[in-house]
């Protein structure tokens, strides 16, 4: 087998990174030699690779499917938000500028993403490349690099991917269909549906009705499944107040309540996806600061932009309510960008030019953000357990008080109620993350919470790419889909003709 094929979705978060990775994960369980690839990705979660450089976490996570280690050549072109109308511009894993909407067109980077495709496929039996939001954005077809321009240049079929869940699936499927151009319907090959629950014989008519209308089959029907939670692609995924993940019933008699503040530019926010693994601590995503006020434990996370996230904190309350909690001597975790927020100032130039400004002044240091980035993995020791992670920021530690690090040799903080670090990672180590949770247990006078001593993070996140790879096996047409991956599109798919 050899080809490629590319995933688009109907909307962002529609299911894209997950088919994805299934496809992937069911590929590699039959031996074929897959890599995953997506063009241009805009996401605050990333991972560092081995060689330094910085891609999308969905793709970290797509290269594990393929049981492959993360390169940047599985994430050319990677947008980081930092403002409401402005994103960092890291190609082949290196930041090279920042950009709105409109300049992000002078980079010219469609060859660089064909080249890198190409180097794929001359490496690999397949290569299943992944969408960027939603092809039928015809206002940005001009210069696109990640969708229909892609699949244009590269000749890859489409299947695109809708929600059922969100409500008026059938509708999207057709309409993204129905704005392209003749040229690009031409390469749209079929449908698939995603979080369906209920019966498929209510469904079967309307899938039907959409393939005698568009010409396409529909590939798919894949079912909800609560317990697909891990990795998630962005920060849309994670709203405020929810309860993350499916926590079983606590090893001891207590929860253990943990508040993870959700800012608008929060970075990485899969860290917690670790905490929300371990029985009996249940995690939230909060942005009111009534919900710190019977929290036993807070994290302040990272976040793409320290200084503008900050201000934020001040005008809801939250910062406050921070300090109240660390005054109590209640426990904080803050993580990269959360960790700088706890400085006595901060002086940036490079992410807000905001300059100088006060911070919460829970640690006794200053930050300075540099020009060039921090990219890279470590390994040390924290709370007395061999730990990994990784870095990712600008913000240096310019001056700071003797205090205990949390990680050796000399990283990050462990003070009082306070745990802070640059790393990322860190609660992906299974004996740092009980230890942690010990502490953060009796810092919370929470005796009865017990850390459950098996919980492997790993092995979850294991078992479930295993999980969406039985979910492609049993409900997508797979014989279909090697077609289109080895064959391409359908020649004379038929052209749905709109006013236009």
């Amino acid at each position: 087998m050899r080809g490629a094929l590319l995933v688009a979705g109907t909307s962002s978060d529609a299911g894209k990174s997950v088919l994805v990775a299934g496809l992937c994960r069911w590929l590699a369980r039959q031996g074929v030699r897959v890599a995953p690839f997506k063009a241009q990705n805009m996401s605050n979660n990333s991972v560092v690779t081995p060689d330094g450089g910085e891609i999308g976490r969905a793709q970290a996570m797509q290269a594990a499917a393929c049981g492959l280690e993360p390169s940047v050549r599985f994430n050319p072109v990677l947008l980081k938000p930092g403002a409401d109308n402005s994103s960092q511009v890291v190609v082949l894993g290196r930041p090279v500028g920042v950009a709105n909407a409109l300049s992000y067109r002078r980079f010219e980077l469609l060859g660089t993403v064909l080249s890198t495709l190409e180097e794929l496929r001359g490496e690999f039996d397949v290569v299943v490349c992944e969408g960027a939001g939603s092809p039928a954005e015809i206002n940005l077809r001009e210069g696109d690099i990640a969708n229909l321009g892609l699949a244009r240049a590269a000749r890859l079929p489409l299947l695109v991917v809708g929600d059922i869940d969100r409500g008026g699936v059938l509708a999207h499927l057709f309409g993204t269909l129905a704005v392209l151009d003749p040229a690009d319907q031409a390469l749209v090959a079929g449908f698939v549906i995603n979080k369906f629950r209920g019966s498929l014989d209510l469904l079967a008519p309307g899938l039907a009705q959409l393939t005698a209308r568009t010409g396409r089959p529909v590939l798919g029907v894949l079912p909800w499944q609560p317990e697909l939670w891990l990795e998630a692609e962005d920060s849309l995924s994670y709203t405020a107040d929810g309860v993350l993940g499916r926590p079983a019933p606590p090893v001891g008699e207590q929860w253990l309540r943990v508040a993870v503040v959700r800012l608008p530019r929060i970075s990485n926010a899969t860290d917690v996806e670790a905490l929300a693994c371990e029985p009996g601590v249940a995690v939230r995503f909060v942005s009111d600061p009534s919900r710190l006020a019977d929290a036993d434990l807070v994290v302040l996370p990272g976040t793409k932009s320290t200084v503008e996230d900050l201000a934020w904190l001040r005008e809801q309350g939250l910062a406050d309510a921070i300090v109240r909690h660390v005054r109590a001597d209640r426990p904080l975790l803050a993580i990269c960008g959360g960790y700088q927020m706890l400085a006595g100032q901060i002086t940036d130039a490079v992410e807000s030019g905001a300059g100088t400004v006060t911070g919460l002044g829970l640690l006794d240091m200053d930050i300075a953000f540099a020009e060039a980035k921090t990219l890279t993995r470590r390994s040390g020791v924290a709370l007395g357990q061999p730990v990994n992670g990784y870095e990712i920021h600008h913000g240096q530690v310019t001056r700071r008080a003797e205090v205990p690090p949390l990680v050796e040799p000399g990283e990050g903080a462990l003070t009082g109620p306070i745990a802070a670090t640059h790393w990322h990672g860190l609660l992906d180590n299974d004996a740092f993350r009980r230890e942690l949770l010990g502490w953060a247990a009796t810092q919370a006078d929470r005796p009865g919470f017990k850390p459950a001593p098996d919980t492997r993070v790993a092995q979850a996140r294991t078992a479930q790419l295993d999980l969406l790879a039985g979910l492609v096996a049993d409900h997508l047409d797979t014989a279909a889909i090697v077609e289109l991956i080895e064959k391409g599109a359908p020649p004379n798919l038929p052209t749905l003709h709109t006013t236009r």
